[in-house]
Parts: C-alpha cells; sequence; structure tokens
C-alpha cells in the first residue's frame, strides 16, 4: 500500500475551504472550521 503524501496544516485548510467549511475562528495557530449540510452541522479543528 502507497503511503499518503504529506500536506501542510495550511494545505489542508485550503482543500476543506473548497469544500465550502468556513473558519468560525482562530486562536493562534488552530482553526475551527464549520460546514452547514442538509441540516447537520460538520464541526473540525485543525492545527495549521
Amino acid at each position: 500500500m502507497k503511503k499518503l503524501p504529506v500536506i501542510t496544516g495550511y494545505d489542508a485548510i485550503k482543500a476543506l475551504r473548497k469544500a465550502r467549511f468556513i473558519a468560525t475562528r482562530q486562536r493562534g495557530s488552530h482553526v475551527r472550521l464549520k460546514k452547514i449540510e442538509d441540516g447537520k452541522t460538520i464541526k473540525i479543528t485543525k492545527e495549521v
């Protein structure tokens, strides 16, 4: 099985924003993202 590519936190957030996630808040290097889809809320916390 092949290894997954290594990406930075910035690249991960960039990809999630393309998937229609929005940054709800940021404190230091930690970013919280949120997406509302079909009446359900998806939340992600990611360190940049």
